[in-house]
């Protein structure tokens, strides 16, 4: 299976031409949901799986008001249904009815884990769309970033969930771009290891220069999961961003074959791999692609700028995000530069 791989090196590419739209775009802009501001109410979801310890819901809790903001859980919010949080007409529901009520100014995931996706049927679109507000979280919630894309209209944030440990570098991206509502540039923080060339933060380069379109991605297993449905937005000169955890370097290879067969990779502008935390085969005889030479054979052969390394995924300080907005990467420096504001 691995000498099989090896030709499919350039298969983005060659695919590219023959490639057909996922899903039609919006034909509005993008809209800006309004900014965080102290004393604002924010809800609290659990859209995929659950937490039924209370003390841990305490400390989200806590968390949050921490930030200046009045939590707000949802009706099911400490629910269970399996290895879900509640069904999923009552996770809907939770997601529908913060859209709904007017004295919630944004929507926070508590976590992730798996169950996005088999919600979005349920969810009432037309009054996501008529009242747009903040979605933020990362993981399996990309789902329901890519959704919203596609379906709603405005910008989300692919960004900690509530129950992420929210560091000061987290808080602080974070906080600049919703309640501050500037443009950073977001880039890896100085290394701070003790060693002649430091690693952490390290920026590998598949293809250098600059390219700048709408912020679209996020969990590349889920994205994967999604292809083929009408819940994905249009990939057409977009800035795909991507991240993982846990899976081995040829699960890697497939995910990224599907997107590759699937034209989404031959469209877009630029590709920023972020994190792939504990992406790497298990057992101490493996000897097949590591992880960097799987992107290179993908991402090099689209002549589109990439880069892998942004702090992206399931790290504890991560970036935050704006799913929708439009930015520019430089992909030598290892930068994501944020075009336009997030919020209104």
């Amino acid at each position: 299976m691995l000498d099989r791989r090896t030709a499919i090196h350039g298969l983005a590419a060659t695919v590219a031409a023959l490639a057909l739209p996922l899903s039609p775009a919006s034909a509005q802009p993008v809209r800006r949901p309004p900014r965080l501001r102290q004393g604002d109410t924010v809800g609290l979801i659990e859209p995929a799986g659950f937490t039924d310890d209370a003390f841990d819901l305490a400390l989200v809790t806590d968390a949050v008001t921490a930030m200046g903001l009045v939590p707000k859980p949802a009706r099911h919010l400490a629910g269970r249904h399996g290895y879900l949080a509640g069904t999923d007409a009552e996770r809907a529901a939770d997601v529908n009815a913060m859209y709904a009520d007017d004295s919630v100014r944004a929507v926070f995931a508590v976590r992730g884990g798996w169950g996005c996706a088999r919600i979005l049927p349920l969810l009432d679109f037309n009054l996501i769309r008529a009242n747009p507000k903040l979605l933020v979280g990362f993981s399996d919630i990309t789902a329901l970033h890519l959704a919203f894309a596609a379906r709603a209209g405005f910008t989300t944030i692919h960004g900690p969930n509530a129950a992420s440990s929210w560091g000061k570098q987290s808080w602080d991206w974070f906080r600049s771009l919703v309640f501050a509502g500037e443009t950073p540039i977001y880039r890896n923080p100085e290394a701070t290891e003790d060693r002649l060339v430091p690693r952490s933060g390290l920026i590998r380069t598949f293809r250098p220069g600059k390219a700048a379109g709408q912020l679209l991605g996020g969990n590349l297993t889920v994205l994967a999961a999604l292809m083929g449905t009408p819940y994905l937005p249009d990939f057409d000169g977009a800035i795909l961003f991507l991240e993982d955890v846990d899976e081995a370097e040829y699960r890697i290879d497939r995910m990224l074959t599907q997107l590759a067969l699937a034209g989404v990779l031959g469209r877009v502008a630029g590709v920023v791999f972020g994190q792939c935390t504990d992406c790497r085969a298990k057992g101490p005889s493996y000897g097949g692609f590591t992880l960097s030479e799987v992107l290179n054979h993908h991402l090099a052969p689209l002549g589109v700028p990439a880069f892998q390394g942004a702090m992206i995924g399931h790290i504890a300080n991560q970036f935050s995000i704006p799913v929708g907005a439009r930015a520019e990467i430089d992909a030598e420096a290892g930068t994501i530069r944020i075009l336009e504001p997030v919020v209104a």
